[in-house]
């Protein structure tokens, strides 16, 4: 497998906007109903109404909860509900819910409170709740938001009846702002679960908790769990015109750079590619997904390592051609995942030394530039540091001064790009760079910035690094692009040559 290495811009165009704050007051009545006396009994609504009720607190919402509820109070509550959300004003969020009987009747349904006692479809509406009712009450609010689910089309419990011998419920229409969730869809039946929860109510109850999911999507995962603990026996229905967004558990409210990252992070973590995942981390080295980041940049580093093949056991026999990709070495697969394991920017370092092109020497540079980053967040200011990172070549080293006065930390460089020359290595590293750490990146993340601000310039660090340059392996590397220029290098190299002095 070919590691190719991309430097993109992505990083920084990203932009995000704040996310809303959910500051609206929000009530619900919930009901489950499973104790009848006169039809068969439910074993779960109770449970579900009560596992509901306990989800939509923890999700901010104010929770009236009936169970097993007679006629009378089913309408006491409904009527009392339809208040409470009038006195709310536009902005009220209201939510019912109701685990149960339920039946339809000419296309119309109903719910059916444990005191139901019937002999003839003509007495339905005298002795149950239709369901409009509830309807009728929220959109007598004139609110923005009411959300209807009815986990209530279990087995039909008049199926003996004369013109009750339809299955599920018929469907409604969603008055305007609300949104209608069934259990199954219309004509079908729901199952009450063999567990302690119906499958709906149970996987609703999880997906509510959901951090950040619009409505559209909670019920869009309740359906595809339902559809597969099932199998294929329920599939849940719902319904909307809703005009609005709604959130039953609100992410956290995020900075810009919170939402920016959270944002890179998800296309980084699609796209499995080291050099992304490490520019992330140099983006974002205090990050909320830092963690994550770099578990996965281990991960992926791994499987990389683990596809250079095996060393052959017949050298004498003669291979076919392969194909045109580049894989490392051992020594060269045993340097990087050195560095991979102990984490350290000396052993990146001792990598980039030996193989200055290697398979993995962009990602040693930016993972050596994420580590000082990380280490600067937390040095003195005066051990403060700027990310070193390969850019275009340079002057060739070997046209360059070797000789003449020595390089001293304090005394003025005598060669080198103008910008440099008459400057002391003291005097750069509280500098601005004059070329951007990464190529093509915007001005203003770097022009005019001190280089003190992100790459670890003390003198013993700079010393370390210097000293790396003495080597014939470090030839390469010092051609190279640098936000001094290709010839600080070579200075630095002279400086280590006189012992750092």
């Amino acid at each position: 497998m070919t590691l190719i290495f991309r430097i993109s811009l992505w990083w920084i165009c990203l932009l995000g906007a704040a996310a809303p704050a959910f500051a609206e007051e929000r009530i619900a009545l919930v009901i489950g109903n499973g104790g009848y006396t006169s039809v068969q009994p439910l074993d779960n609504p109770v449970s579900d109404a009560n596992l509901i009720a306990d989800t939509l607190k923890a999700v901010g919402f104010s929770v009236t909860l009936l169970t097993d509820a007679t006629q009378v109070e089913l309408k006491a509550a409904i009527s009392t509900f339809g208040s409470d959300l009038r006195a709310g004003g536009p902005d009220m969020v209201g939510l019912f819910y109701y685990a149960g009987h339920g039946v339809q009747s000419f296309g119309a349904n109903y719910l059916l409170p444990v005191d139901t006692s019937l002999t003839n479809a003509a007495d339905l509406d005298l002795v149950a709740l239709e369901a409009s009712a509830v309807l009728r009450q929220m959109a007598s609010a004139r609110n923005r938001t009411n959300i209807v689910i009815l986990d209530a089309c279990r087995n039909n419990p008049f199926e003996a009846i004369p013109s009750l011998n339809d299955n599920g419920l018929a469907e409604m229409k969603a008055p305007t702002g609300t949104y209608l969730a069934y259990a199954t869809a219309p004509g079908s039946v729901a199952l009450d679960g063999v567990q302690r929860n119906s499958p709906f109510t149970s996987a609703l109850a999880d997906e509510m908790t959901n951090e950040g999911l619009k409505i559209e999507e909670v019920f869009k995962n309740v359906r595809v769990k339902v559809i597969e603990e099932t199998d294929g026996a329920q599939t849940p229905w719902d319904t909307s015109s809703m005009t609005n967004d709604f959130v039953f558990k609100p992410g956290v409210q995020l900075t810009p750079e919170e939402i920016e990252e959270q944002q890179l992070w998800r296309s980084v973590e699609r796209s499995r590619d080291p050099v992304q995942i490490t520019l992330f981390l140099r983006s974002f080295p205090s990050g909320r997904h830092r963690a994550d980041a770099r578990a996965l940049l281990s991960d992926v580093l791994q499987e990389e390592l683990s596809a250079a093949p095996e060393p052959s056991a017949e050298p004498d026999v003669v291979a076919a051609p392969a194909p045109e990709v580049t894989l490392p070495a051992d020594r060269e697969a045993d340097l990087i995942e050195k560095a991979r394991q102990t984490g350290l920017v000396e052993d990146y370092e001792a990598y980039l030394a030996e193989f200055p092109d290697g398979v993995f020497s962009e990602l040693a540079k930016f993972e050596i530039g994420t580590l000082q980053a990380a280490a600067a967040a937390t040095a003195p200011p005066e051990a403060q540091s700027v990310p070193e990172v390969a850019a275009t070549p340079a002057t060739d080293p070997a046209a360059a001064p070797q000789a003449g006065a020595p390089v001293l930390f304090s005394e003025p460089l005598l060669t080198g790009a103008p910008e440099i020359v008459g400057k002391s290595i003291e005097d750069l590293v509280a500098g601005s760079p004059i070329f951007p750490p990464i190529e093509g990146i915007p001005e203003e993340l770097w022009k005019d910035q001190s280089c003190a601000n992100c790459h670890e310039w003390t003198r013993e660090a700079l010393c370390t690094q210097a000293t790396t340059y003495l080597s014939a392996s470090a030839s390469r590397s010092l051609a190279k692009q640098h936000p001094y220029g290709g010839t600080f290098k070579q200075n630095l190299r002279r400086w280590a040559e006189g012992g750092c002095e």
